[in-house]
């Protein structure tokens, strides 16, 4: 895998501004890199900023602070063309099959729409000719192309916006949570569906979603997310079977076990309390407020997000090593 990243986050925030003296911090402070031909992995409890993190990273969202390197080019610093050109290498699967797609539109047209906008055809007959190999790669036929999206079910309306992800051969995709809407029978389908793919267009994928279990499947690495915060981040197999941060322990004990008797033994991680508002976080780390091992300087010291162990990283005072530098460029 190379070793230079196809995307650098650093240090990104995305602030809502409820009213004139308040501050939604949906995503606060965030870094990391994805390597070409990676998954990464993005979980946490609803409301925690990773789907807002994926809209600021596509540029729905306009970022309050940070910077979004993609191939080696800061975005910023891009003219309205090189933007353009930008979005036929970045694309996205939303997370409700049933409100991304237009209902007036056929399969064909929803399809074909990015094409469209970038003109990636010479004539109506390639332009249906792409759409209908698009389908067939994501498990469709042609006889769908003049169906309408009321006509399929969840699991078939997201191929449908698989297939338009692909539309312009992008190099990058970020899967919003491209399967909590669907049914547990279909879910593993899908994600099937997208890591075989990856495997075979060598894409890089951003994987957001709430279900550790399907994230531990499809991903390289994995980060957790608190608050608008990445509290952790480590190879998937290195974050399931030894977390770091108390919050990732606590996810993870909820993951059921097929062995009825380890199942009804084991002892789950239960946390005090609710999610703090992100209009009025916790001072210090975020999540002391429900952490089993709060210390005093946890109220007072927000942790850094450090390496704590060779490509591990966690920002927990429990492991905090204290260092002149501690900016380390995540994930290269």
């Amino acid at each position: 895998m190379a070793e230079n990243p196809l995307l650098e986050i650093r240090q990104i925030k995305k602030y809502f501004e409820v009213d004139r003296h308040r501050l939604l911090k949906a995503v606060d402070n965030v870094s990391f890199s994805i390597r070409p031909g990676e998954t990464l992995g993005i979980v946490g409890e609803s409301g925690c900023g990773k789907s807002t993190l994926g809209r600021t990273i596509m540029g729905l969202y306009e970022k309050t602070e940070g910077e979004i390197v993609f191939d080696g080019e800061n975005v910023d610093q891009m003219d309205r063309n090189q933007r353009f050109r930008l979005h036929r290498r970045m694309q996205m699967i939303f997370q409700d099959p049933y409100a991304s797609l237009n209902p007036r539109s056929t399969v064909l047209d929803l399809i074909a729409e990015p094409m469209d906008i970038h003109r990636t055809y010479k004539n109506h007959q390639q332009r249906r000719e792409r759409v209908e190999a698009l389908l067939k790669e994501v498990g469709l036929s042609r006889t769908h192309l003049n169906r309408y999206p009321h006509e399929f079910s969840g699991g078939q309306r997201q191929r449908i916006g698989i297939a338009r992800a692909l539309a312009l051969e992008p190099d990058f995709i970020i899967a919003d949570e491209p399967i909590s809407a669907l049914d547990v029978s279909v879910q593993a389908q899908v994600v099937f569906l997208l890591k075989k793919l990856q495997e075979e267009k060598g894409l890089t994928l951003m994987f957001i979603a709430h279900d550790l279990s399907m994230v531990k499947y499809i991903s390289n690495r994995v980060g957790v997310m608190y608050l608008g915060h990445l509290v952790e981040l480590a190879p998937s197999d290195v974050l399931y079977e030894h977390p770091l941060h108390p919050y990732t322990e606590a996810l993870l004990s909820a993951i059921p076990i097929p062995d009825p008797d380890v199942e009804e033994n084991r002892e789950r991680i239960l946390l005090k309390g609710d999610i703090p508002s992100p209009i009025s976080p916790p001072s210090g780390c975020v999540f002391r407020t429900r952490c089993p091992f709060a210390m005093e300087i946890c109220a007072k010291e927000r942790p850094v997000f450090q390496e704590v162990e060779r490509g591990h990283f966690a920002a927990c005072h429990l492991h905090q090593r204290k260092t002149e530098d501690t900016e380390i460029h995540i994930g290269k």
